[in-house]
This record gives structure tokens, C-alpha cells and sequence, in this order.
């Protein structure tokens, strides 16, 4: 994982950003279950009444309300109101801290002000010691009783539910004149009213206390209706500030989950374009050697489908798998602070959540990390199909090459709908663990509420905590499918960029003071990388400006690694090259190079016109410079034949030129460059003869004082070169001019001999060579 997000170092500022968002949409996206749960609980079931002192109070019920109070919460029951009206300066911190103090004295007066007739009568029969008096007191109506007591009484109807929804009419009585009464004759005493408080601490403690506050409230409500208030007002604008605040919070939301896709896009393109242009600029810097390592078709598949796994994971991460811990640590903080007691149905959810995806990925692992290779091999496969098709249609090999691509795309198809099948399973196990997790919450909660212990909008509140939680789990669930499939892209990226090129540039460079092209191998010595044996040994031999040197061998003795060695595609394992004296190793590569003009074996032309492919070594040559290199290489006679002439286009890698037209035209691209030493690699192949020895003429003519390397199969290209070497197993086994080989070197007389008749080699005619014809 570290390879995949170390990319994200020079964005860290952009990652900080995102965090912050993030953290302004949890915040904002945990905040929307409880004003949902306050719209419920406080806005329709409390009327908009957030405490228990009401807002407005009459000044008869201002002081029954402290009949059951102490000294000390009258003090503090008589600072909350000015006048008949409670103080607006009150905070609401000073408020909740007034609910807890205030609320056994507020509900034992709210339960006398409303104590049931039957209640009422038996609580004056414990009173009495006269079984007469009691049995009167039974015949007596509630306002006889009070006119008895000395004070008035008025029984009034209330209507209440049981556990069951069932409503039913109860006759009350407010009950407070009674021991207002009392308290002024000295009869109700303190240890009486701390009895009572004692009896109604009892009852409160078996009751929730989401049942309790809402008694409070109740109380409140009465009071506020008592006093005038409009109590609909009221909760209409309870219900418009929360929604407000709802409605500001979800805003808050999505421009914050807005700047974090934008913001994660950017990141996750600028990743992208970092990673594309890193590893082109490793690759640029390669040898042949690394070029053997990774094959083209993987360096193109690292270079695209590889780094666009690594930038859509890069983005995804940012959105999701960051957003995912902080919305679930959030809304487990969230489910402690309700208080509903059923943080252990989270636990379970979350357990069984981290099972299924261990399994999952425990399956699923191995085949992520074969999805890229298989990758790999489709374009591998369609690459060498693609370039070798005239091939193939040659052969009429157009079936077995099908078959092969369709067993490397199904390879990769399998693969792809294994994962999917994983995918498609997931989801559906997550959705029941969520549903199933909504059930169980509603059945344990529905318990509660009946208890009285939660109120229905902390359930709904609850739930979509739960669900948020378990959203979190299914965001990193999504992200741990798609993270090993990114991890491994991103360990391919970073084998590419960790490789290091085996051609170094020098720490301390040397220049060329002036350059004339003297090119001397001594005891050279080269072993490919992994190889056995060595594919030159022991190479010695100096190349001067204005001579030809040459090199002829038979297939696979080396000759094309030996150029190969000049502009330093490879380096030497022994030995030494020198270029004018210095040490090639000791050049910076862009000056080596700048002084050779390389024909490589294979021609290769880039889209664009025939003049700027000749100019591409030399960007700055003129036409007329541009025109003579073409001279020189006898490309002029094709090139006047067309249209546009030097702007004629050059389609991808020379397609629409041929064989001849396209190493005559790369011939002229190395003369344009005006290099010292010039290096063909058997670049005269593809010529008919005529051409062949009018460019060499030309050659001769017109670049004298530059060094001449020719790699050559056929004798009579060499046959008038200042120096010819014959290579055999790597090893120069002749050295000297066409005449001086012919008497003294085997291997060249063999290589004249198979391709020359005697007499064009200027040797006696043999009865068995007499039968020979020219080119046998």
C-alpha cells in the first residue's frame, strides 16, 4: 500500500484540504439524524418545548410551584423568572442545569395539580382515624370535601392512554390549594413534603428518562397554554428553526462533498500525469538491457491501464476510504451519546460485516493479483498479431493466431468475472446485514419505548447512525475490493521507475575539446545481462576520420551488438572505447551521441513529413542541407516523384513507404545530423546494388572527414574499405583490406567466395569453382 499512496507527497496540502471537508461533511452529515430525532421527539410530541420551565407562567401557579420545593430551589426556581415571565438571558446550559435541579418539585406539583379523584379520596381516608368520619367523607362530593377543608375544589376531566393505545376519561382534582392550606397552618411539614418527593423519586426511577423529561415538558406546555401563549406558534417555529438549521446543514454537505471531488480528481489526475511522466522519462533513460527486461507490451500497459488503476484509486481513496473511518468513528460517538443502550447491536453489525469481507477477500485476493499480468498478456498478444499480420496472412495463420488471442482475452475474462461474482455477492450480504440490522434495532427500541427509556425520534436517530456506520464498513469494503488491484498496478509502476538504467551518466564528465572522430576498442569484452558467455571478446581495433571500416561475419557472431556498443545502448564488461582519447563511459550521453549518426538494422520513421524525420537528429538544419542528405542517400528520386515533396506525410513508424524508401530516408536523417562517426548497421541491405554503390560513392564523396563503421552482409557493399573486420563467435578473426583478407583469413575467403565467382575475386578458376554461378 505504501508504493500506492507515496504518490500523494507532493499533494499533501490538497490531501490536508480534503480532510478538513471530510471532517465539515461528517460533521454536517451526523448532525441530520438529530434534528431528525428533535423534529420528533421535541417539535410534534413536546410541541416545540425544548425544558421544563415554561416560558410564561401565571403568578398562582408560580407559587404553587414551589409548595414541594426546598429553600434552595426556590431561590434558584424565583432567579429564572422575572415577573410572570422567565428570563431570556438564561443560556441553554442554565436551562438544562434547571430541568435536572427543578425536575422532582416541577413534576410532584404538575402530579398534584391533576391527581386522580379516586387518588385523592384514598389519600384523605389514610388521614382519617375515625371509621365514621371516613365513611362520611365517602358520601361527599369533591367540592363538599373542599368547602370542608376550607378551600375550593373543582374536579375536572382528563383524558389518558394505557400501555395498549387504549384512551379512557379519569376525574382529576388539583389538590395543591389543599396543601397550600396546610402549609399555612403549619401542617404540612418538611418531613412530609420530603416523603412525597421521596415516594415520586421511586416511581420516576422505574420510569425512562425520556418518559420523565417529557412529563416535565407536558408541564410546561399547560403552563404556557395557561398564560396565553399561542402553543401552535410556538411549535410551528420550533419546527421552522430546526428545519432551517437542517436544510443549512445539508447545503454545508454538498458543497463540501462537491470541493472534495474536485479537489480528489485533481489529486488523483496530477497523480496520473506524475506517474505517466516519470515512467517515460525512466524508460527514455534505458538501455537495451532494461528494454530486454520488461517487454514493450508491458511498458505500454504500465504506462496506461497501470497508472489509470493507481489514479482512480487515488481519487476513490480520497473520497470514500478516508470519509469511511471518520463518518464511522462519528457516529459511534453519536450512538454513545444517545444513550439507548444498544451499542452492542452496532458491535454485532460490525463483526459480521469484517467476517464476510475477510472471507471475501481471502478468495478474492489471488486473482487480483493475476489480473494484471493476464492484462499484459492480451496486449502482448494482440500487439505481436497487429505488427506481424502480413505475416501471419502469409502463413494463413489467421485461426491458430485467433485462437491464441481468445484464449489469453478469456484467461483474462474469467478473471475479471470471478471478481465480479465476488462483487455482485458482497453487495447483496451487505443490503441484508443492513435491513436486518433496521429490524432488530426497531424490535429492541420499540421494547424501550414502551419502558419509556427512548423516545421514537432517539430510535430513528439511532438507526441512521447504525446505518451510517455500517455505510462506513461498506465503503471500505468497496475500497478493499478495489485497493489490491490498485497495489499491485502501483508495485508494476514503481519496478519500472526503481529500476536503474546500467548505461550511468559520469559524476565527473570530460569534454571533447575537438572532436575529429578517432574510434578505438581496446580489448573490449561484452556479456549480456544473465548470459553465460561473452559475446565479444577481446576486441581491438581504432577507426579514423576518412576511412571506411567495416565489419562482416556470419549471422549471431556479433556485429550488430559491437555498434550497439558505440552510442553506448549497452557498456562494455571489460575493456575500453575511446572517442578522440576519452574514455566513452567518462562522455555526458547527450555529447556522445550528438557526435554519431546511427542507422539502426531495422529503420524506423515517426509520423510527421519526410522532412522532419530528417530532421530529427538535427532540428536545425536548413532545406538545402536537408535536400543534399537526401541526395546523398539517393532518396531525392522518390521523394520528387510525390506530391509534396519534403512535406509529404510519414505515416506511424514508415508504413507507407517501402523497405528501400524507408532505410534510404533513414541513411539521409543520420547524414543531416552532420555527426563525426557514422554507424551502419547493415543499413544497405534493402537496396538493389545500382543504389547500393551510388550512395557509397556519394558517401565517399561527400562526408570525408568522418569516421565510416559498416555493419554488412553482402561483400561487395565492403569490398572497398580502408579496414574490414571478420568477426567469428564474437572474436575478430581477420583484420586488413579486401585483398589482404582474401590471402590470409578463411572465414572471409569462405564469405567472398559463397556470395563472388573467382573472377570477380581476381582468383584462379577451379574445375569445382567453375561450375559455381555468381551469388551461389
Amino acid at each position: 500500500m505504501g508504493k500506492l499512496f507515496k504518490n500523494l507527497k507532493p499533494y499533501w496540502s490538497s490531501v490536508l484540504l480534503i480532510l478538513v471537508l471530510l471532517v465539515v461533511q461528517a460533521f454536517c452529515d451526523l448532525s441530520l439524524p438529530q434534528y431528525t430525532s428533535d423534529i420528533i421527539d421535541t417539535g410534534i410530541q413536546n410541541s416545540g418545548v425544548e425544558h421544563i420551565l415554561p416560558e410564561q407562567i401565571t403568578a398562582e401557579e408560580f407559587e404553587n410551584a414551589q409548595l414541594f420545593m426546598t429553600e434552595s430551589e426556590k431561590q434558584k426556581w424565583q432567579n429564572a423568572y422575572d415577573g410572570e415571565q422567565r428570563k431570556e438571558s438564561l443560556s441553554g446550559k442554565d436551562l438544562d442545569e434547571l430541568d435536572s435541579d427543578l425536575l422532582v418539585p416541577v413534576l410532584l406539583n404538575y402530579q398534584m395539580s391533576m391527581m386522580s379523584e379516586d387518588s385523592f379520596r384514598e389519600m384523605l381516608a389514610q388521614q382519617q382515624t375515625d371509621p365514621n368520619a371516613a365513611a362520611q367523607m365517602e358520601q361527599m362530593t369533591v367540592e363538599e370535601l373542599g368547602a370542608a377543608m376550607g378551600v375550593e375544589l373543582h374536579p375536572f376531566q382528563r383524558t389518558e392512554e394505557d400501555s395498549d393505545g387504549n384512551s379512557s376519561t379519569v376525574t382529576c382534582v388539583d389538590v395543591r390549594p389543599v396543601f397550600a392550606a396546610m402549609q399555612q397552618s403549619g401542617q404540612l411539614n418538611e418531613d412530609t413534603v420530603t416523603q412525597m418527593r421521596s415516594q415520586l423519586e421511586d416511581m420516576l426511577d422505574t420510569m425512562g428518562d425520556s418518559l420523565v423529561q417529557s412529563m416535565g415538558v407536558a408541564y410546561a406546555v399547560q403552563c404556557d397554554k395557561d398564560a396565553g401563549l399561542d402553543v401552535d406558534k410556538i411549535q410551528t417555529g420550533y419546527l421552522w428553526r430546526t428545519g432551517s438549521k437542517m436544510m443549512a446543514m445539508a447545503f454545508a454537505m454538498m458543497a463540501a462533498a462537491i470541493c472534495v471531488c474536485y479537489v480528489a480528481s485533481r489529486v488523483g489526475a496530477g497523480v496520473g500525469r506524475d506517474l505517466r511522466g516519470k515512467v517515460f522519462s525512466r524508460v527514455m533513460q534505458f538501455s537495451s538491457a532494461e528494454m530486454d527486461q520488461f517487454s514493450t507490451a508491458s511498458l505500454i500497459t504500465r504506462s496506461t491501464n497501470d497508472i489509470q488503476q493507481v489514479q482512480m484509486v487515488t481519487a476513490i481513496f480520497l473520497r470514500m476510504l478516508l470519509y469511511a473511518p471518520i463518518l464511522g468513528i462519528g457516529g459511534v460517538l453519536k450512538v454513545v451519546n444517545t444513550g439507548a443502550g444498544m451499542g452492542w447491536v452496532i458491535v454485532l453489525a460490525v463483526l459480521v460485516i469484517l467476517g464476510i469481507v475477510g472471507v471475501l477477500m481471502a478468495i478474492a485476493m489471488p486473482k487480483f493479483q493475476k489480473m494484471q499480468v493476464l492484462v499484459d498478456k492480451v496486449n502482448l498478444v494482440s500487439r505481436e498479431i497487429l505488427t506481424g499480420l502480413s505475416v501471419i496472412r502469409a502463413f494463413g495463420r489467421e485461426k491458430t493466431e485467433e485462437e491464441r488471442f481468445d484464449k489469453a482475452n478469456r484467461d483474462l475474462t474469467k478473471t475479471n468475472l470471478f471478481v465480479n461474482r465476488v462483487m455482485t455477492f458482497m453487495m447483496p450480504v451487505m443490503m441484508l446485514i443492513m435491513y436486518s440490522l433496521t429490524i432488530l434495532i426497531v424490535w429492541v427500541g420499540a421494547h424501550r419505548i414502551d419502558g419509556g427509556s427512548m423516545q421514537v425520534g432517539s430510535m430513528t436517530a439511532f438507526i441512521t447512525y447504525a446505518m451510517m456506520i455500517v455505510m462506513s464498513f461498506l465503503m471500505l469494503t468497496m475500497m478493499s475490493v478495489m485497493l489490491p488491484r490498485g497495489s499491485v498496478a502501483a508495485k508494476r509502476i514503481d519496478e519500472v521507475l526503481q529500476t536503474k538504467t546500467s548505461v550511468q551518466e559520469t559524476a565527473q564528465p570530460k569534454h571533447l575539446q575537438d572532436s575529429k572522430g578517432v574510434l578505438t576498442f581496446d580489448h573490449v569484452c561484452f556479456r549480456y545481462p544473465h548470459a553465460e558467455e561473452d559475446a565479444l571478446t577481446d576486441l581491438c581495433f581504432t577507426a579514423k576520420p576518412n576511412q571506411t571500416t567495416a565489419i562482416i561475419g556470419s549471422t549471431g557472431c556479433g556485429k550488430s551488438t559491437l555498434v550497439n556498443l558505440i552510442p553506448r545502448l549497452y557498456d562494455v564488461t571489460a575493456g575500453s572505447i575511446t572517442l578522440d582519447g576519452v574514455e566513452l563511459r567518462d562522455l555526458p550521453l547527450e555529447e556522445l551521441r550528438q557526435q554519431i549518426g546511427f542507422v539502426p538494422q531495422k529503420g524506423v520513421l515517426f509520423s510527421g513529413t519526410i522532412a522532419s524525420n530528417l530532421r530529427f537528429g538535427n532540428p536545425d538544419a536548413s532545406d538545402a542541407e536537408v535536400q543534399q542528405a537526401a541526395e546523398i542517400a539517393q532518396a531525392m528520386e522518390f521523394i520528387q516523384e510525390k506530391p509534396d515533396r519534403f512535406d509529404s506525410t510519414i505515416a506511424q513508424g514508415g508504413t507507407n513507404v517501402s523497405g528501400g524508401q524507408k532505410q534510404r530516408l533513414t541513411i539521409a536523417r543520420a547524414i543531416a545530423k552532420h555527426p563525426k562517426v557514422f554507424v551502419f548497421d547493415d543499413s544497405f541491405s534493402a537496396l538493389d546494388l545500382k543504389t547500393d554503390a551510388a550512395l557509397r560513392k556519394a558517401l565517399g564523396e561527400q562526408v570525408q572527414d568522418s569516421t565510416m563503421i559498416i555493419v554488412a552482409q553482402r561483400i561487395s557493399t565492403i569490398l572497398h574499405a580502408d579496414q574490414i573486420l571478420v568477426l567469428e563467435e564474437g572474436k575478430i578473426v581477420g583484420k586488413g583490406t579486401h585483398e589482404e583478407l582474401l590471402k590470409n583469413c578463411e572465414v572471409y575467403q569462405q564469405i567472398a567466395k559463397s556470395q563472388l565467382s573467382p573472377s570477380e575475386l581476381g582468383l584462379e578458376e577451379t574445375p569445382e569453382e567453375g561450375a559455381m554461378t555468381d551469388g551461389e
